[in-house]
């Protein structure tokens, strides 16, 4: 038999066997690519450097739910943990965008952090992007929850401070105007009217004064001020306060020391406190104001022996309108703004107030201002 023929079938054979294995190396690739692709998923272009460029929430998710890329806000936030969405709600929202295809804009409320005891009320925006991913932003309105109902309350409080004076002057006017044969009764009512008209003007006046103190410009003015001179001017002030309550104000020896800012406003902040704690001491007791500097910081503490503050309304002090004891603050006619104004004229001085209070024993309330020769600039604000 003759052999000779094997030879090219044999070639043929092993090159047809060589392409079928190139052939199936290149499938390999192929799948083995696209199973890359697949397992290392990335964003469409350009989005990538949107999300990290943002300040809030930003999360791209594949059909899995598995986190792709996350913008440190999100990370900040504690949304994304291991590569995956922590919260439920959030999961939730985007399963049902992917399914729907259509864009959801929802307000939710999340845990902030491992333990759960700490929430945030979120502002989510979830939509698609291209037919593979889902976009998530979301923007912490916590703060801005807060501040809307700090001013609900402010307004509430407001109008129930405002009521009360209100209502008084009317009622005292029918009763001066029924009165009005009755020189005795006349003087009474009109004293009293006279009372409650002060007392609404007083209101009046601190809300926009704190309205003021909150404006960006509430120091457009700031000079170099004499500390000794603001605490002889509050005394001045109050002087006739501390006499008519049969209190003695003692103030410490000179300090010369300044701070740069607004005379007149740290006045105010002064007075608030001397007559605070005149108010609130026993007739014949003694109310101290003394100003220490230390390592660039000037201390102005007002110290009194009135019945003291408890310890869990403290940190409430400052606050607008609230009053330890209202029924007193009624009587001495305190609106509940007077402690509110002082922090914030002193936090507009680059400074903060600070109490100290045993009941019983009296209450420290202290003044924390930076030296002028600490600042920066003469011409800016602390």
């Amino acid at each position: 038999m003759d052999s000779s023929w094997l030879v090219p079938v044999s070639l043929v054979f092993g090159f047809l066997v060589g392409v079928g294995l190139v052939s199936l190396m290149h499938l390999a690739a192929a799948r083995g690519e696209r199973a890359h692709r697949v397992i290392n998923a990335s964003v469409p272009d350009g989005v990538d450097a949107v999300i990290d460029a943002l300040d809030t929430g930003g999360i791209v998710v594949d059909p899995s739910n598995v986190v792709i890329k996350a913008s440190p806000g999100a990370l900040a936030y504690g949304l994304v943990a291991h590569g995956a969405l922590v919260h439920p709600e959030l999961v939730a929202i985007v399963n049902r965008v992917r399914k729907s295809g259509e864009s959801v804009n929802e307000e939710v409320e999340v845990a902030r952090g491992p333990f759960g005891d700490v929430s945030m009320a979120m502002s989510v925006r979830v939509a698609r992007l291209g037919s593979r991913y889902v976009l998530l932003l979301a923007e912490d309105r916590t703060e801005s929850h807060r501040l809307d109902a700090v001013r609900r309350d402010f307004i509430a409080n407001i109008s129930h401070e405002l009521k009360t004076p209100i209502g008084a002057v009317g009622l005292l006017a029918e009763a001066l105007q029924a009165a009005s044969d009755e020189p005795a009764q006349v003087r009474r009512f009109a004293k009293r009217l006279t009372r409650e008209a002060d007392r609404l003007a007083s209101i009046t006046q601190e809300i926009i004064e704190l309205s003021r103190l909150q404006a960006a410009d509430a120091l457009t003015e700031a000079s170099l001020v004499s500390l000794d001179e603001v605490v002889h001017l509050a005394l001045d002030e109050t002087r006739v306060l501390a006499e008519a309550n049969r209190v003695r104000v003692v103030a410490g020896s000179s300090s010369k020391a300044q701070v740069f800012g607004d005379t007149a406003l740290l006045v105010t902040a002064l007075h608030n406190l001397i007559a605070n704690a005149i108010q609130y001491s026993p007739k014949g007791s003694r109310v101290g104001v003394g100003v220490r500097l230390e390592s660039g910081v000037i201390e102005i503490a007002v110290t009194d022996q009135g019945p003291g503050i408890p310890e869990d309304e403290l940190d409430r002090v400052f606050e607008r309108f609230f009053r330890g004891d209202p029924a007193r603050s009624r009587r001495t006619g305190g609106s509940g703004l007077g402690l509110s104004i002082v922090k914030h004229i002193v936090q507009n001085h680059g400074g903060d107030v600070r109490v100290w209070s045993q009941v019983g024993r009296g209450s420290t309330f202290t003044i924390r201002l930076p030296e002028a020769s600490r600042t920066t600039s003469a011409g800016a604000t602390p």
